[in-house]
């Protein structure tokens, strides 16, 4: 396995110290994982940490039946493409004190749906007979997500995850808090 390490600030800007990637890649010899998240198969096709990106990321996810994100929201962007399964969208606004309770989206093959930055949503397979696989695209990478237990938990509680699960591998060491 190739490892990328992410160093800031090298000589030519590019964030990622892997050259030679191939232009052309198969996704299915892309290394994917569930980085811990029960139900879920995550590979990154294109990322700011792995191949130097800095606008956009995307990424090819996989949901087996029942299996949901965590409550979270993220300072990005992030734009869905279905491609295979059903299931449900929950989201809600940032603008008051907790998320409260969310709208439902039902979403389905060929949807596309779009997560304005900071709202708070969840993404859940609710269909008991198939898997739901989505692209998804975001904006301004490496994501810094806010993880909730709950709709009703404030924001100012919520648990900052940085570097998200996928992008822990590609920094030397762990982050630490200059305080």
């Amino acid at each position: 396995m190739v490892k990328f390490i992410y160093r800031p600030g090298n000589n030519n800007g590019d964030c990622s110290s892997f050259v030679g990637f191939p232009l052309v890649r198969n996704i299915s010899e892309l290394q994917q994982d569930s980085y811990g998240i029960g139900g879920l198969s995550h590979i990154t096709v294109a990322g700011s940490l792995l191949l130097g990106l800095k606008e956009v990321e995307a990424w090819l996810e996989t949901f087996a039946p029942g299996s949901r994100t965590p409550i979270h929201r993220h300072s990005c962007e992030e734009v869905f493409v279905v491609l295979k399964g059903s299931g449900t969208l929950y989201l809600a606004s940032s603008a008051h004190k907790s998320p409260g309770k969310p709208e439902e989206h039902f979403i389905s093959p060929n949807s596309t749906f779009h997560i304005p930055v900071n709202d708070v949503h969840q993404v859940w397979n609710s269909n008991a007979h198939e898997d739901l696989q989505v692209l998804v695209i975001i904006s301004r990478p490496p994501v810094k997500v806010f993880i909730y237990s709950d709709w009703s938990m404030p924001h100012t509680a919520a648990k900052l995850k940085f570097p998200i699960f996928w992008d822990e591998q590609c920094f030397e060491e762990p982050l630490h808090d200059e305080l």
